[in-house]
C-alpha cells in the first residue's frame, strides 16, 4: 500500500514526489517512458549527439523549489546566456537583447532613438507587474466563482481557505497601485496592441512579440497574448529576472536532479509502466491497474498527464459527475508548434554578422528567424485555415555554444521550435508532409546563415502528433491545455477545480494541467503536494 501513486515522471510529478517523500509519504512514479523528465529530457539524437529534444531552456523554475530539494548537490547546473536573444535582419542589420540595460539601448538606438529610451520603461514596468504576479505561482489557485451547487460540494474550510488565498491575491493586486490599470491589460489583453503603444519600430517589435506566441495558435495580436510576454520575465532560475539558461547536460540534467533528490527520500520509481485504469470505489481511490493486469494500493494518486488521459482514457466515465466531465471534454488543446533538432558540423554563419567558425555572441542566445510584425501575422494566416505556415517563425538556440556535453568537439546542436504547425491538418497528415515543412524551416534559416544546410549531419523532426504520441500531450500542445484566458487561474484545468483536487476523493491534477499552468516551473506539482498534504494521509 502506497501513501500516494504519481502518474507521470515529469518534472512536475518529481517534484510533487519529492515534497512528499520529505513528509514520510511513501512514494511510487510510475513513467510510461524509458527516462524521467516527461517533456524535460536530453536524448540522443544520433550517436554521439545529445539534445534537449523536447523543452530547452530554463527561466521558470521556482528558486524556491532549486533550494528546498537541494538540485544543485544532485548535479542541476545552469548555464546563463548573454545576450539572452539575436534578430538577424536581411538587410545586414541585427539586434541583440539581453541582461545588460547600457547594451540593449546602444543595440535598440541603430532603429530607433525613442525605443531605445523607451525599453527601459517597458522593462521596468513588467518588472514591477511580475513582482507582484510572481506570489500567485506559489500558491494553489483559488475557487472564487459563483458556481452552482451542484458543481461541486464545498466545505467551509475550504471556503476560509480559498477566502484567505484570495485576500493574498487581492492585497498583491492592489499594491500595483498606478500600474494597475495597465497590469490588467497586460494579463488579458494583446501583445500587438501593447508593443506598437511603447515602439516604433517593427524590428524591436517583432523580436518581442515572437515571445508572446510561442507554444500558442493565437497570432500575436490575439487576446490573452500580452500575458505571455510577461511570462518571459517573471523567472530568475536563469541566475537573474528573465534570464532564460541552458541547463548543462540538457534539460534532461534538471529532470535527473529532481528525480535523484526523490530517490534519496524514498521515492520508487518504475519506468516503461502504463496505466490501464485508476481504480475507484464508492468514489474513493484504491490504486492503479497496469497494462498487463497488475494491480498497485494506494490511498492518493496524483496525475501528472493532462485531464483527457487521466479522466477519459484511464477512468470510467461513470465515477465522474456530468458537469464535470463535460467541462473536461470542453478544454482547449489547440497546437502549432514543431521542433526540429540538428546535429550540424559547424556553427551558423550569419551573413550580418559572420563568425570565422567561432562561438560569438549571435550563437549563445535564442536566435530568431522571420521576427516581423507581418511575417509573424502571415504565419498565422496560413494555419488558420489548417496549413503549415509557407514561411514558418522560427527560434533556434545553439546549447552546445556554452554547453561543451552534447556534442563533439567543433560539431554542434542546433535546436529549433517552430511555428505554425496545426495538429490538424485541412490536407493530408503528419507523417507524410513533415520532412518537407521541416526543409521549409531550415530554408528560411538559411536566408541569413547560408552555411546551414550543407552542415546538417542528422535531423529529428517531431510533428505535433509526434510530441503527442510520445510526451503523451493531447494535441501536442505543450502546456497540457492552452493558456488562454478562460483556461488560467480559477479555470484552470476547468472552473470549480483549481485547487488540485478533483470529483473523486483521493485523487490530485499535479501537472501543467493545473494552475500556474505550462512551462518548466515545478509550481503545479509543489502547490499540488501542499494541498495533499493538507488533505493528509
Amino acid at each position: 500500500m502506497y501513501d500516494c501513486i504519481i502518474i507521470g515522471a515529469g518534472h512536475n510529478g518529481l517534484v510533487c514526489s519529492n515534497y512528499l517523500a520529505q513528509k514520510d509519504w511513501k512514494v511510487l512514479v510510475i513513467e510510461k517512458r524509458h527516462v524521467v523528465g516527461g517533456a524535460c529530457v536530453t536524448e540522443e539524437i544520433t550517436p554521439g549527439y545529445k539534445a534537449s529534444i523536447a523543452s530547452y531552456v530554463v527561466s521558470l523554475l521556482l528558486p524556491e523549489i532549486v533550494e528546498e530539494l537541494e538540485l544543485a548537490k544532485y548535479g542541476y547546473k545552469i548555464l546563463p546566456r548573454n545576450p539572452s536573444s539575436f534578430t538577424p535582419f536581411e538587410d545586414g542589420r541585427y539586434l541583440f537583447l539581453g541582461p545588460d540595460k547600457e547594451s540593449n539601448h546602444k543595440e535598440i538606438r541603430k532603429f530607433s532613438e525613442k525605443d531605445a529610451d523607451a525599453f527601459v520603461d517597458y522593462e521596468a514596468f513588467l518588472g514591477r507587474v511580475a513582482e507582484h504576479i510572481e506570489p500567485a505561482l506559489n500558491m494553489r489557485s483559488p475557487d472564487l466563482l459563483p458556481l452552482p451547487s451542484s458543481w461541486r460540494k464545498v466545505s467551509l474550510s475550504k471556503r476560509l481557505s480559498d477566502l484567505k488565498i484570495g485576500r493574498k491575491l487581492h492585497k498583491a493586486v492592489k499594491s500595483m497601485g498606478d500600474d494597475l490599470p495597465e497590469a490588467i491589460e497586460l494579463m488579458t489583453g494583446n501583445a500587438k496592441t501593447i508593443l506598437d503603444r511603447w515602439f516604433e519600430s517593427d524590428e524591436l517589435k517583432g523580436t518581442l512579440a515572437t515571445d508572446a506566441i510561442i507554444g500558442t495558435f493565437q497570432p500575436y495580436s490575439a487576446p490573452g497574448t500580452s500575458y505571455v510576454l510577461l511570462h518571459h520575465v517573471m523567472g530568475a532560475a536563469g541566475g537573474a529576472r528573465g534570464v532564460w539558461a541552458y541547463v548543462e547536460g540538457g534539460m534532461g540534467a534538471l529532470a535527473d536532479s529532481i528525480a535523484a533528490s526523490a530517490q534519496a527520500k524514498g521515492v520508487e520509481i518504475r519506468l516503461q509502466e502504463s496505466i490501464e485504469e485508476i481504480l475507484v470505489s464508492d468514489g474513493q481511490i484504491t490504486g492503479v491497474r497496469l497494462e498487463g493486469g497488475e494491480v498497485i494500493d494506494a490511498r492518493r494518486v496524483a496525475s501528472g498527464v493532462d485531464p483527457h488521459l487521466t479522466f477519459e482514457k484511464m477512468m470510467d466515465p461513470s465515477h465522474l459527475p456530468a458537469t464535470f466531465k463535460r467541462a473536461v471534454r470542453n478544454i482547449d488543446y489547440s497546437s502549432a508548434s514543431l521542433k526540429i533538432n540538428l546535429a550540424v558540423s559547424e556553427l551558423p554563419d550569419f551573413t550580418c554578422l559572420p563568425g570565422n567558425g567561432e562561438v560569438g555572441p549571435q550563437h549563445r542566445g535564442t536566435i530568431h528567424i522571420g521576427a516581423m510584425p507581418e511575417y509573424l501575422e502571415r504565419a498565422y494566416d496560413d494555419a488558420k485555415y489548417g496549413r503549415p505556415s509557407q514561411r514558418p517563425i522560427v527560434e533556434m538556440t545553439i546549447p552546445t555554444s556554452i554547453d561543451k556535453t552534447l556534442a563533439p568537439e567543433g560539431d554542434h546542436i542546433l535546436s529549433l521550435f517552430v511555428q505554425y504547425a496545426p495538429y490538424e491538418l485541412a490536407e493530408g497528415n503528419w507523417d507524410d508532409v513533415k520532412e518537407e515543412f521541416a526543409d521549409r524551416c531550415i530554408a528560411e534559416i538559411a536566408r541569413y546563415a547560408p552555411n546551414v544546410p550543407a552542415s546538417i549531419l542528422h535531423r529529428q523532426v517531431l510533428s505535433p502528433v509526434d510530441i503527442e504520441r510520445i510526451f503523451g500531450l493531447t494535441g501536442g500542445n505543450i502546456f497540457q491545455g492552452s493558456m488562454s484566458l478562460h483556461q488560467l487561474g480559477a479555470m484552470r484545468p476547468v472552473p470549480g477545480w483549481s485547487d488540485h483536487r478533483t470529483p473523486v476523493d483521493g485523487l490530485y491534477i499535479c501537472g501543467s494541467a493545473a494552475h500556474p499552468g505550462g512551462g518548466v516551473m515545478g509550481s503545479c506539482g509543489r502547490n499540488a503536494a501542499q494541498v495533499m498534504l493538507e488533505d493528509g494521509k
